[in-house]
């Protein structure tokens, strides 16, 4: 069962979310209620739920505030918005930092809650199944490097780009496709990318992508165009292109000298 926290300062609307569904059917339970973001933040550092179910006008934290704050210590519990028609603000903020939807409160009814909860546990199985496959090696000549220690953030959802790109930079990735997998706003996940790593998304693939080619070119025999579309270049000349960027050599050149160094030393 996927654990669910309700957060609402309103008793009367906590109880009326908590009564309507049969949570157990759809695969969900209600492990925690609170009454303001300032307590839910408390509970969810002391068992972190599958989904929190939170207002956004609160008193002592708003529920943007609590996603906020849950992010930046490192959470990645789904959360749902209930707002009113008045706080779209509020509800492009919660977007931007990951909030999975939103329900408005007049118009919120078993049908509402229960097509929302299905939502979630799509997106929750299907974050299980990637966590599973990031776990093991791509099918590739050379494992995917190891995620170095001081490329680690503070940001869950970052961290979750970082070690997709790093298992599987030899697969069609894109901005929007990883905005999509951490389900964020692209713009907003362009942005944050750079600013937690310094780079790029593209940049840093790129990286990556070069960094697994050179170790083909030194011990493979595989010609330049299948090493390129082995580590995700589907684009010969692009390949080269990228690689002499990034090592002031072509991958050809950049095979010859390492060989020709390799010789002189075994000499």
């Amino acid at each position: 069962m996927w654990k669910v926290l309700l957060v609402e300062d309103e008793v009367f609307v906590r109880e009326s979310v908590r009564e309507i569904i049969a949570w157990e059917e759809l695969g969900f339970t209600v492990s925690g209620e609170a009454g303001n973001g300032a307590e839910a933040l408390e509970m969810i550092r002391q068992d972190a739920p599958d989904l929190v179910i939170s207002d956004i006008v609160m008193p002592e934290m708003d529920g943007v505030e609590l996603l906020r704050r849950t992010r930046e210590e490192g959470y990645d519990s789904r959360f749902v918005m209930l707002t009113c028609m008045s706080d779209f603000e509020n509800v492009r903020q919660a977007m931007e930092y990951g909030a999975s939807n939103y329900i408005l409160k007049l118009s919120m009814s078993v049908n509402s809650l229960r097509d929302t909860l299905r939502k979630i546990n799509n997106e929750l199985v299907k974050s299980q199944e990637n966590r599973k496959v990031s776990a093991g090696p791509p099918d590739s000549a050379v494992p995917p490097p190891p995620l170095p220690h001081e490329e680690i953030t503070n940001h869950p959802e970052i961290q979750k780009i970082l070690q997709y790109l790093h298992a599987h930079y030899d697969e069609d990735i894109t901005v929007k496709s990883m905005s999509q997998y951490v389900m964020m706003a692209e713009n907003y996940v362009s942005t944050l990318f750079k600013k937690k790593t310094g780079q790029t998304l593209i940049h840093y693939l790129h990286q990556i992508r070069v960094d697994q080619a050179i170790q083909l070119l030194i011990h493979s025999d595989l010609p330049v165009y299948e090493i390129g579309n082995r580590v995700g270049f589907v684009n010969d000349n692009y390949f080269i292109k990228i690689f002499k960027r990034l090592t002031s050599q072509t991958p050809s050149q950049y095979r010859h000298t390492q060989r020709h160094n390799t010789e002189s030393v075994s000499i």
